[in-house]
């Protein structure tokens, strides 16, 4: 039998076909340009963390998870709660306030510019929209009970209008029978005056501006109840000016290191009063009163997520008698929470007009959520302009949670939470 032999030539053909199928795959390989570190399973990807570990850090995301729908569901309760009771209350006082409050969406564009043209048309009648009633304000009215004082005692002077220089002379001669200090058995008395120029009304029942043209204060006479004076003070003075010229005298108790104490006051209109000649005059002490000086466009906002309040000075209406471009004003505010009071803010200083417009607005951080006693004070100041000069006092305001007129600005602000609410307040000196 034959028995054949296998042909050595065959293997090495087989082994010449696997490596060029080889060549081929890494070609293929290279071509698609897939890194062979990467050529890794799904299976092969190992956390190197224990079981304890991934159950924690799996419990603590459901737990801030759930943190966040609580908090979410929470923001959302409140939203649909208060936002409809905030707009009934809103469309309310559009209603009743005539137009001292804006629309919610108004005020959400352009607040400032918004107020500026509504309330410009409110200018030729301080006296009906700063008091809110149309009634005419007199001093009586805003004098509230615990500013009143128990006043006793007499004060003499003189006033004389010299024709020939064109002044006019104040004489303080001398005081008698003044309250002493319960303390100390004490008073230190001093004259406090000043010359209020009246301007002219401009509507019937409505306010009359005052301007105060001089102030000057007497020396202090220490320790007497029945002081002699014989301070004499001089203002320019023209013959026009004389009717509307009343001179005002505060008699105090003189305190360097605190308020001084008004004792009582007197005034002498100069018309009707012959003083071309020196004219002595002797007046009991009357409780003092204060004088209408101008008006505040003043805007609040409450925000009780953040604690805050936000006082907007937006216009000072001031009265002056002569156009002096020299002159400049700027406000103060200060606020009192719970007894507590906050750091006060100034507006920037601006040229004084009849109506000088800031639209500034600062915020005031409350620190108590309850708020059982708020009030805001507002000061208005004058200086010159490019120079250092002192500031003189032209009026304030004060408004809070009370049961004044003035008051009323506090509580359509606590109505009207995160709205702006802009009224007219009159300022005083």
């Amino acid at each position: 039998m034959h028995t054949p032999v296998p042909d050595s030539g065959g293997i090495p053909a087989n082994r010449g076909g696997q490596k060029q199928q080889h060549r081929k795959s890494a070609a293929w390989q290279r071509d698609m340009n897939f890194p062979s570190s990467l050529e890794l399973s799904i299976g092969d990807i190992r956390i190197p963390f224990s079981d304890d570990i991934k159950y924690s850090i799996l419990g603590i995301s459901i737990l801030l998870f759930l943190v966040a729908m609580i908090v979410l569901v929470w923001q959302t309760y409140r939203y649909c709660t208060e936002r409809p009771r905030s707009q009934e209350l809103m469309s309310g006082l559009l209603c009743t306030e005539d137009k001292a409050i804006p629309s919610p969406h108004d005020q959400e564009r352009n607040f400032k510019m918004q107020k500026l043209n509504v309330e410009s048309c409110k200018l030729g009648s301080p006296g009906s929209e700063a008091g809110g009633s149309g009634r005419e304000w007199s001093p009586e009215q805003e004098e509230r009970p615990e500013d009143q004082v128990q006043v006793r005692g007499s004060l003499r002077f003189s006033l004389f209008h010299d024709e020939q220089e064109a002044r006019l002379v104040v004489t303080i001669l001398e005081a008698r029978d003044l309250p002493v200090r319960s303390s100390s058995q004490s008073v230190d008395p001093v004259v406090k005056g000043r010359l209020l120029w009246a301007g002219p009304k401009d509507a019937p029942g409505s306010a009359r501006l005052h301007c105060v043209l001089q102030e000057w204060q007497s020396r202090a006479v220490k320790d007497s109840a029945n002081p002699a004076f014989g301070d004499q003070f001089t203002w320019p003075l023209a013959d026009g000016d004389v009717s509307r010229l009343t001179v005002r005298l505060e008699v105090r108790d003189f305190d360097k290191y605190s308020r001084q104490g008004i004792l009582g006051e007197v005034r002498a209109a100069l018309d009707g009063l012959d003083i071309a000649y020196p004219l002595e005059i002797q007046q009991d002490l009357r409780p003092p009163k204060k004088d209408l000086v101008g008006e505040v466009l003043l805007s609040l906002k409450y925000l009780p997520t953040a604690q805050r309040v936000d006082v907007g000075i937006l216009k000072i209406r001031t009265l002056s008698q002569s156009s002096n471009k020299n002159k400049a004003l700027y406000a103060r505010t200060s606020v009192v929470c719970n007894r507590c009071k906050l750091r006060h803010q100034k507006t920037t200083i601006k040229t004084r007009w009849e109506v000088t417009v800031f639209n500034e607005v600062m915020t005031f951080a409350l620190p108590d959520p309850q708020v059982a006693d708020c009030s805001v004070a507002v000061s208005v100041y004058e200086v010159g302009v490019g120079k250092k000069s002192s500031k003189r006092l032209i009026g304030q305001l004060s408004l809070g949670k009370g049961k004044g007129a003035e008051d009323e600005h506090w509580s359509l602000m606590m109505r009207s939470l995160r709205q702006p609410i802009a009224k007219w307040h009159l300022l005083f000196i």
